[in-house]
């Protein structure tokens, strides 16, 4: 038998208890809303060819962050990996191709399996899926514009042009696949550009690194 004095604490315990588990639940269903929101209302950063030139990439980034993007895509030629140093700090995921000028593949590889680095690096091209959408990106446009045929994905993106191209492909499904090339974020050789796009609508604008420009 329970003495008079803990009985009534243990019964005020038990009151609180159903708080607590509800309080659990609603924290335990806003964070199911954000992740749902995440997964199918992703807004991207698309760029590529940076070249190490870390400020106009991180002017980029910075910019379409503030514009809502949850992620990054990088088509290729980022080069030095250190260069990653510039945008890491952003808290926001990549995924990432080499181009033809390859850098430090091997610490490359190295900086992508620190969980802290958020960083997803799949070779000379890679396809994965977000909110839903289907995705393959690789740094040579004849190739992206050959997977875009395919029918199998719902968005292509490639690099190497250093010139900023969004067009929609007929492919042999009888559907469109759009392919996108967000030109050269370093501005070698054209104007410094990046994509900032919204896989929910599929709508695209390719935009200008304006903080690169200044300079």
């Amino acid at each position: 038998m329970l003495s008079p004095l803990i009985a009534p604490i243990l019964n005020a315990q038990d009151a609180v208890q159903p708080k607590k588990r509800l309080c659990s639940h609603r924290k335990n269903l806003e964070r199911h809303r954000v992740q749902l929101s995440k997964r199918y209302f992703l807004k991207i950063c698309i760029v590529s060819d940076s070249h190490d030139h870390r400020e106009p990439f991180a002017a980029a980034v910075a910019e379409a962050k503030a514009l809502g993007a949850q992620a990054i895509l990088h088509c290729g030629d980022l080069i030095a990996p250190s260069t990653l140093h510039a945008v890491v700090g952003m808290g926001l995921p990549m995924h990432l191709i080499h181009g033809n000028n390859t850098g430090d593949l091997f610490y490359l590889s190295k900086w992508a399996q620190e969980p802290r680095n958020n960083l997803q690096y799949y070779g000379p091209d890679g396809s994965m899926v977000l909110a839903q959408r289907r995705i393959f990106m690789v740094h040579y446009p004849h190739y992206a514009k050959a997977m875009a045929l395919t029918g199998d994905y719902d968005l292509v993106c490639n690099g190497h042009e250093h010139r900023a191209v969004i067009e929609v492909i007929r492919n042999i499904k009888g559907g469109e696949t759009l392919r996108v090339d967000p030109g050269t974020v370093a501005g070698v050789s054209a104007p410094p550009t990046y994509v900032f796009g919204d896989l929910q609508t599929m709508k695209f604008e390719i935009r200008p690194v304006l903080a690169a420009a200044k300079n």
